[in-house]
């Protein structure tokens, strides 16, 4: 937990690799998983970084693994998984990977080819069949092609005349065509050639395939008879248009069927050559398959380290690299260890040199989390990643995000719902990850499942709070209100209204845990209710923004800056205490104060609180002012007392303490800062001025010198004469080169800290008011899950129909069951997450955290596992 409550010490260090041993260092850096390399040459071209031939080659390799892996899926192979996780091959192994990859593409390629053609060919073959078996039905049927002329001339007869035309011989074409045209085709036909054309048509009824696509396609033979040359051409013109394909039929029975028969014996041929192909392809295919995962995380290592290596320098006097990497400080070890076993696996007698590094630079952010942990640090991260060392909400998130969750949410059945469902996707995690679900919907909530499970868990604990089970109380401990009232009386009594200072019991005491369950048949229940939850909201929101005002302290410790602590974190604390801390003060002291003998002077803390602003008062009669008289004696007409009254002594004197601290709060925060800074500032550059301050260029770049280095760089400067004097001029300008870069903007920083302040003090206001949601999603929740059990359960059970009651009721629950996961699980559970959210990213974190940093990322190899090839 450590930790995670604020992030990683990180150092910045140079790494100083020999030319032969860098790849294998780099390698076992990326299996380490705890460097974040820096770019030292933002400058240079991606095309111009000396690795970008290997670069190259790996998206080579990768195109060509892509490939092999989309003939997998289009034959339906399934790619295994892998435990095993292979290391970075060595550069010389590259050769090999290049040399299996094409030849199994080409051998792919080349199998794709071939079968292609045999399947347009059997298709061609296949088409030729059905014209020639459709075409031999079709003359079998008119008596014989002869017959068919003579039938086909007696149907051409001229409108006009009525003449028969038989001095012209009638050609006829066959061929097919895609079942869909066939309507349009027909018109075509008919009206191009105005009627003077007999054509016939059939489906076949056997399915093929596409030779390129392999999908299914659907076409119709057809036969087209037609008198001379003229229609001829504009019969064949009209099937070219319709990308009809036309097939030579004899016209003699005897030669169509022996043409009929060569074509079948030429099918099967295919049909078998064709098998063996699919055979070659599916061996080929599966001797991949078994290798194809491993490859993929190869090549993908082998890019990320050549892609990590163009980020470093070249010393090519020394033939070495430098690099440059952010490393947590406790994995200093672990990474020198690295170091030094990739230096063994390539053989180099030279060590690689891991120096650290004093810098002015942001460090980035890091935090060390489990499965269980990173769903609540997403969530923060989703507002923004912390700065370096900042204080890390995610501790408290994992408590108080499902808590007020389950204040909006709460109810026993709903949550305990909830709660086994994120305990299933828990139980059988290692299930799903290895299904690698591609819903998007079912991903985010597996993604989530911890956080569900916690939110379904803290429901059930406010469920009990609230005496809610499905809108339904729970009577465990026995009422304490309506003594010796059985359930025949409550039944008979449909208007009970609950009075505390008739129907209470205060020998028996207060239920046990929780709600009264006889609230819910009271008439009076939503006033009770909503009075409870709108004070218990106030003060759980208060609380919340009170320890964010506190973690700013925290902040403002471990960073130094004790000015933030005076002029912010005190005066901050004091306006939220003496003005919303009161409320809450209020709130507690009227329940301890006030028992239910004593409601006629209980006071209204809402307009006790307005009228503390506008300085307004109502005080008792005489002789009872300033008097704490014991409530449950006093009467209202001698003592004067109503819901204005000041009900404590020395309330004015205290309230008007309290608004003035405040107020004087605000001053504090908008003036006090903004002219320390400057003030310290100008003293800055005098001390500056007076001393005659130097500045010492760093000798690696981005290193902060320490004191000591710069103390004996300025005794050798002075020693040095002229030189030295030379020098000496050159560090004044450096210097004042700093100052410029350090100049003060007053006007900046007041502005900045005027819109500190009045967001503040606003949002104190704004924030409290906004945490009333818990109370008001609360009564939805609450209220509509009332109205789905009167609307269904309860107008069920009240019906007296013998036997087809059970049928009647189980058909309810079926809608029961639907309406409550859909609209109360669902919707529901979505509109409270997300207010949940905006409580935590607004309210509370505005308090103290910034998320201005930026996040810790490391070179690892940890992900590779799992990867596609278009990650």
């Amino acid at each position: 937990m450590g930790a995670l409550f604020r992030s990683e010490e990180m150092n910045l260090c140079q790494i100083f690799l020999q030319s032969e041993a860098s790849y294998a260092c780099v390698s076992e850096l990326g299996e380490l998983g705890l460097v974040q390399f820096k770019d030292l040459n933002p400058d240079v071209n991606a095309f111009q970084r000396k690795f970008v031939n290997e670069i190259m080659r790996c998206d080579e390799m990768e195109r060509k693994l892509r490939y092999i892996e989309k003939e997998m899926k289009k034959d339906e192979m399934k790619i295994p998984d892998t435990i095993e996780n292979p290391k970075a091959p060595a550069p010389k192994e590259m050769i090999d990977l290049e040399a299996t990859f094409e030849k199994i593409e080409s051998e792919l390629r080349e199998v794709n080819t071939n079968a292609e053609a045999l399947r347009r060919n059997f298709l061609e073959l296949s088409e030729l069949r059905e014209v020639l078996k459709k075409t031999q039905v079709f003359f079998a049927e008119h008596g014989g092609h002869h017959s068919m002329i003579d039938d086909v001339q007696m149907a051409l007869v001229h409108e006009d005349t009525g003449i028969t035309s038989t001095t012209v011989q009638l050609g006829f074409v066959a061929g097919v065509v895609p079942r869909e045209k066939i309507p349009v085709f027909e018109r075509m036909m008919w009206f191009a050639c105005r009627g003077n054309v007999f054509l016939r048509y059939e489906d076949i009824d056997q399915v093929m395939k596409d030779p390129v696509t392999g999908d299914e396609i659907f076409k119709s033979v057809f036969i087209v008879f037609y008198q001379g040359e003229q229609l001829k051409a504009r019969v064949r013109k009209i099937c070219e248009g319709f990308k009809a394909v036309l097939y030579p039929c004899p016209e003699n029975s005897q030669e169509r069927f022996e043409m009929s028969n060569g074509v079948s014996t030429r099918l099967e041929d295919l049909r078998t050559v064709l098998y063996q192909t699919e055979e070659h392809r599916r061996r080929v295919l599966a001797s991949a398959q078994k290798e194809i995962r491993l490859w993929v995380i190869k090549v993908k290592k082998i890019k990320a380290i050549y892609h990590t290596l163009n980020l470093c320098n070249f010393d090519l006097s020394h033939n070495s690299l430098i690099a440059e990497c952010w490393c947590p400080v406790m994995a200093l070890e672990d990474v020198q260890m690295a170091l030094r076993h990739g230096t063994e696996l390539s053989g180099s007698t030279v060590p690689s040199i891991l120096h650290r590094m004093n810098t002015k630079e942001t460090p980035p952010t890091y935090f060390r989390t489990n499965k269980f942990t990173a769903v609540f640090q997403s969530i923060i991260h989703a507002y923004g990643v912390a700065e370096y060392q900042e204080v890390n909400p995610a501790p408290y998130t994992v408590i108080s995000f499902p808590f007020l969750f389950a204040v909006m949410f709460g109810d026993v059945g709903h949550g305990f719902i909830m709660f086994l469902f994120g305990l299933w996707m828990i139980a059988y995690e290692k299930k799903f990850l290895a299904q690698k679900s591609d819903n998007e919907v079912w991903n985010i909530f597996f993604g989530g499942r911890y956080i569900i499970a916690m939110m379904g868990l803290f429901s059930v604990y406010t469920g009990l709070i609230y005496n809610e089970v499905f809108a339904k109380s729970v009577n465990i401990f026995g009422s304490s209100w309506i003594p010796n009232y059985d359930e025949a009386a409550l039944e008979a009594n449909t208007d009970l209204t609950l009075d505390p200072l008739t129907m209470f019991d205060n020998v028996t005491g207060p239920y046990p845990l929780g709600l009264d369950p006889i609230w819910l048949s009271s008439l009076n229940k939503i006033t009770f209710t909503n009075s409870f939850k709108m004070k218990m909201s106030v003060t759980i929101g208060i609380s919340q923004m009170i320890l964010g005002v506190l973690l700013g302290l925290v902040n403002h410790v471990y960073f130094r800056k004790p000015l933030n602590i005076f002029c912010q974190f005190i005066p901050e604390l004091l306006f939220l205490l003496c003005l919303f801390g009161y409320l809450v003060a209020l709130i507690f002291y009227k329940w301890v104060s006030y028992t239910n003998h004593c409601t006629q002077c209980a006071p209204s803390l809402l307009i006790h609180f307005i009228n503390m602003f506008l300085v307004k008062y109502q005080h008792a009669n005489d002789g009872y002012q300033n008097a704490s008289y014991s409530c449950e004696t006093a009467d209202p007409d001698i003592t004067g007392c109503t819901s204005q009254t000041t009900f404590y002594p020395n309330q004015m004197i205290i309230q008007l303490c309290l608004v003035v601290v405040a107020l004087l709060c605000v001053p504090t925060m908008l003036f006090i800062k903004p002219f320390v800074l400057r003030h310290r500032h100008n003293s800055m550059l005098k001390r500056r001025a007076g001393l005659t301050a130097v500045s010492q260029s760093a000798l690696i770049h981005n290193e902060e010198l320490d004191e000591q280095t710069v103390r004996s760089s300025e005794v050798k400067l002075s020693i040095n004469g002229d030189g030295g004097e030379h020098n000496h001029a050159e560090m004044e300008d450096q210097s004042a080169d700093d100052v410029k870069l350090e100049e003060f903007d007053f006007s900046e920083i007041f502005i900045g800290q005027a819109i500190h302040t009045i967001e503040y003090c606003l949002g104190c206001i704004s924030h409290t008011a906004s945490y009333l949601r818990l109370w008001a999603l609360s009564l939805a929740h609450s209220q509509l899950s009332e109205v789905l059990w009167g609307m269904l359960f309860r107008f069920s059970l009240k019906m007296n129909i013998p036997y087809g009651g059970s049928v009647i009721i189980f058909v309810v629950f079926s809608v029961f069951a639907v309406l409550t996961v859909g609209v109360l699980l669902l919707m529901e559970g979505l509109s409270a997450f997300l207010h949940t959210l905006r409580l935590h990213w607004v309210e509370f974190q505005s308090k103290f955290y910034h998320g201005s940093g930026y996040n810790f990322d490391a070179f690892s190899f940890k992900n590779l596992q799992n990867a596609d090839l278009d990650e």
